[in-house]
């Protein structure tokens, strides 16, 4: 009889810790060229790490100026009592992490021409995630087109560019697409995984520029299918930020166009005669049983610019202003899921 009853302990904890869930919280951030470009930026950098405790932190624009960066924040988050034993970089995308990670090949990427990217194995629990880190061509930068800007040259244009049909045809001449295009192939090859893409996309997302945006912003009349979003949707990625808050007006996001009050306005201002503000900046997830979006939020300053001016404009965004030194011209994004 005592042996019955032990077994039934031994099924009921089993099932209790069945039932268990974890939560795995993801930042990403496009740190500007090593954080060195706002002074005390590097610091400042991991003190929001060290803040915000990430279990994934995604960084792009990584130039390893002088030494690793890598190994030079792990240093400095370990001084703050920040664990993050593993981490790895390739071309100027890197990731940190909490949880033993595996580097592992993308097929068909080319660093040279498809832009910087890096895809890891990391296992949460029971849950194998597969992780990656982008940072797509700047160029062709087609969102300026509406603004009275053009984006290759950023030189002022003589009259704005509204049509849909000239701004997706530049935009197609980057090679955003096919960087996506390739993650998205390789992501075939991982069905049954949960999958996550972070990273800096220098493009907008065709749900922040639809029938009702399209008078905002500097759209001016514009709606625009903006290819990367659109080729992730169709593959089943869900934008992390958009799927917690699918309303553009009341929830833009914006991760670029932001103010960072250490930085003086003509490194900051692409389009000073308009409002360029735009959310560039992505979490995207490939959905599985077991994993659910718990959160998304912006991380960064709260100020932003438009025409050559720096204001604060009041918004129902979840954003975390930070507690110091804000690194760079881009805002974060942080996302937490549920793992069960």
């Amino acid at each position: 009889m005592k042996r019955f009853l032990f077994c039934i302990l031994l099924v009921l904890s089993a099932l209790k810790g069945y039932g268990a869930k974890t939560c795995l919280s993801v930042f990403q951030i496009n740190i500007w060229n090593d954080a060195a470009m706002v002074p005390g930026g590097f610091d400042g950098l991991a003190d929001e790490i060290a803040r915000l405790r990430p279990d994934i932190v995604l960084l792009c624009e990584i130039r390893n100026n002088g030494s690793s960066f890598i190994t030079r924040m792990q240093q400095a988050l370990q001084e703050r009592k920040a664990n993050y034993e593993n981490g790895l970089s390739e071309g100027n995308v890197g990731i940190l992490s909490k949880y033993a990670m595996e580097r592992d090949s993308l097929r068909g990427l080319d660093p040279a021409t498809d832009g910087a990217a890096l895809k890891v194995r990391i296992r949460v629990g029971g849950t194998e995630t597969v992780v990656y880190s982008a940072h797509l061509d700047y160029t062709h930068y087609a969102c300026y087109l509406p603004r009275g800007y053009d984006g290759v040259s950023w030189e002022k244009l003589g009259a704005p560019v509204t049509d849909a049909e000239s701004i997706e045809k530049m935009n197609d001449e980057s090679l955003r697409d096919e960087a996506i295009g390739r993650i998205i192939a390789d992501a075939e090859h991982e069905k049954g995984h949960f999958l996550i893409l972070g990273g800096d996309f220098n493009e907008p997302s065709r749900s922040d520029w639809d029938e009702r945006t399209r008078h905002l912003r500097d759209h001016r009349g514009a709606t625009v299918n903006w290819i990367c979003s659109a080729l992730l949707d169709e593959a089943g990625f869900k934008d992390s930020y958009r799927t917690r808050y699918p309303d553009p007006i009341t929830h833009p996001g914006f991760t670029y166009g932001i103010d960072n009050p250490d930085v003086s306005l003509d490194k900051l201002d692409w389009v000073p005669e308009a409002d360029g503000r735009d959310r560039i900046d992505f979490i995207y997830y490939r959905p599985v049983s077991g994993v659910k979006l718990k959160d998304a939020m912006v991380v960064g300053p709260t100020g932003y610019i438009v025409r050559g001016r720096r204001i604060e404009e009041r918004t129902r965004d979840k954003i975390v202003a930070p507690s110091g030194k804000w690194p760079s011209d881009h805002n974060g994004v942080l996302a937490v899921f549920t793992l069960r």
